[in-house]
């Protein structure tokens, strides 16, 4: 068994401090969240290069948010699926090594029947995956807590493309799956999972928050995953609190190695 750990940047970091940041933590990557001040027209790809590779730490990157793939208004969907093609271009250019995509779509729930909304999302996530291959970048599809595209329907995911999953534990924990049934999940759909959100949740709601202050016991959740990363998802401006998750995840997880 292989597992790798990073963390997710949030809004307030940039990639010239996580990275810097990911070496005194001693993880092996940082999932950069290319939205915001990493958008892909603002970011410079030889400049995240540049700093991976001076501190040998990998990318993967996290697509960015709000973008409704599986809108039923076909330029509202296909201009989703341009634009993050055109940052998995971007991502390539840094060797990003795995994307992270929602699972979701924006339509208005009272106006659409939920069947055509969710083969939208699937048909949609095909299509990404095509390009993400075009470029050797691994689609990590995560599961978005809402009323189109539930972890329930991963199975018909996994049945109809060949995406891989990232696994949000805090995501699952709102749907109503406790630590023992996310352990159980992912055992039946290990094979499928490559990428794992860690986070931590005090209540059913998606709180982010750090591990070891809520309720999950990563222990469990992460026992029968074989070959992952594993990305620290925390909302937090503060690296030292990143950090504090990190080495909580290392005690919980024997899988991972200590530094």
């Amino acid at each position: 068994m292989t597992l790798e750990l990073g963390f997710v940047t949030q809004t307030t970091m940039h990639y010239t401090s996580a990275f810097p940041a990911a070496t005194a933590m001693e993880v092996e990557y940082v999932e950069l969240l290319l939205d915001g001040h990493h958008e892909r027209q603002t970011l410079d790809p030889e400049g995240v290069a540049a700093a991976a590779d001076d501190h040998d730490i990998d990318t993967i990157v996290h697509l960015p948010f709000a973008f409704d793939i599986a809108s039923p208004y076909e330029h509202v969907r296909e201009g989703a699926i341009r634009e993050l093609s055109a940052t998995l271009e971007t991502a390539d250019e840094f060797d990003a090594r795995k994307a992270v995509v929602h699972a979701t779509s924006n339509a208005w729930g009272p106006a659409w029947d939920s069947e055509p909304v969710a083969d939208g999302v699937v048909d949609a996530l095909d299509e990404l995956q095509v390009v993400a291959e075009e470029f050797g970048i691994e689609l990590c599809v995560e599961n978005i807590p809402g009323e189109w595209f539930g972890l329930a329907d991963f199975p018909r995911l996994f049945e109809a493309t060949d995406v891989s999953m990232t696994f949000d534990t805090g995501h699952a924990y709102v749907e109503g799956y406790d630590a023992a049934d996310q352990a159980e999940f992912i055992a039946d759909h290990r094979d499928r999972i490559s990428h794992v959100h860690v986070n931590d949740v005090r209540t059913q709601r998606d709180d982010h928050v750090p591990i070891g202050s809520g309720v999950l016991d990563f222990g469990t959740i992460c026992a029968d995953l074989e070959d992952a990363t594993l990305s620290v998802e925390v909302f937090t401006p503060s690296y030292e609190y990143v950090g504090t998750s990190v080495n909580n995840l290392r005690r919980q997880v024997g899988a991972l190695e200590e530094p």
